[in-house]
């Protein structure tokens, strides 16, 4: 069987697959166990992971503005930088999209180091066997590969952002009546019930008549509340942004998101295996979780200015 038969006979099978692994991982129990993984250092990396996202989308604009300009070494070196922490549950994505959708067994059902994934992708299986063409310039291939399935499963970070700003506007709709894209423009409002809940708990002339003074004179809380507040809602955030996958990955299987997403990760790495012009994998959702900070920076500058 020539090479070329080979390559498409193998990525046609694996989109064939994409269905069927969504099934298996991205959706009920499967998801589930995904994220029995953010059970632990997960909940740190997070938070990390959240101010880290804005230098990422950085990178890789540089990275796409320099390959317009014909840089394209400067261009894969921006885009090999590993910007994101990897957590544990983008390592149990990636041993599963290795395994059950490319077909690169990697040895028991613990997680592998990225380095010992990036190893076993040039082993004796039909994608090793596609690399292996490559001769000295494998390993820097099966690298590629690995770069392009950790751009995927980084994608997972910005969707559960996402997640996470959906319900902080849902929540500050419902208790506040005011839109909080985010935790920091959420701090002010919390900070504001926290400060009037304990100024009518202390009314010298009861909590009755102290909910209806403080119903017309809102307490006004202090700086240091707010900060503290907001410091905290962040946190919370985070932690919340663990596990929105629980809640992200049935939506999206519903709505074919997962299909298309594995689609345009097996496009690129077919790409990079075949040696044509290299389709990186672009994480747009990136870009639409900054929209949200942008809002949440503006309303809140906003409030900082009336105040």
């Amino acid at each position: 069987m020539s090479a070329v038969v080979e390559q498409t006979s193998y990525f046609a099978e694996r989109r064939a697959r994409v269905a069927g692994f969504v099934a298996q991982h991205l959706q009920g129990r499967g998801s589930f166990r995904l994220h029995g993984a953010a059970l632990g250092a997960d909940v740190v990396r997070a938070p990390i992971n959240i101010v880290l996202s804005p230098v990422l989308l950085l990178v890789r604009a540089a990275a796409l503005l320099l390959d317009r300009f014909g840089a394209s070494q400067a261009a894969q070196w921006f885009r090999a930088r590993p910007i994101l922490l990897r957590t544990a549950v983008s390592a149990r994505v990636e041993a599963a999209l290795l395994r059950d959708l490319l077909e690169v067994p990697l040895g028991g059902d613990a997680t592998p180091a990225r380095h010992e994934m990036t190893e076993a992708l040039c082993g004796a299986h039909p994608l090793g066997d596609l690399i292996r063409h490559h001769g000295e310039d494998a390993p820097l291939v099966a690298q590629r590969v690995m770069r392009a399935v950790g751009e995927y499963t980084g994608t997972r970070s910005a969707v559960a952002e996402g997640t996470t700003a959906l319900l902080t506007l849902a929540i500050g709709g419902l208790l506040f009546h005011a839109l909080t894209p985010g935790m920091i423009s959420m701090a002010p409002d919390v900070a504001e019930a926290v400060s009037t809940e304990t100024a009518v708990s202390a009314f010298p002339l009861g909590a009755a008549l102290g909910g209806v003074w403080y119903g017309l004179f809102p307490a006004a809380p202090p700086v240091w509340m707010i900060v503290t507040t907001g410091l905290a809602l962040v946190c919370l955030g985070a932690v919340v942004a663990s596990f929105a996958g629980l809640l992200a990955d049935p939506l999206q299987a519903a709505l074919g998101l997962h299909r298309r997403r594995l689609m345009r990760l097996l496009d690129t790495v077919e790409s990079i295996v075949v040696s044509t012009k290299e389709r990186p994998f672009v994480a747009r959702e990136h870009l639409f979780v900054r929209v949200f900070d942008l809002w949440d920076a503006a309303l809140s500058a906003l409030r900082l200015f009336k105040g």
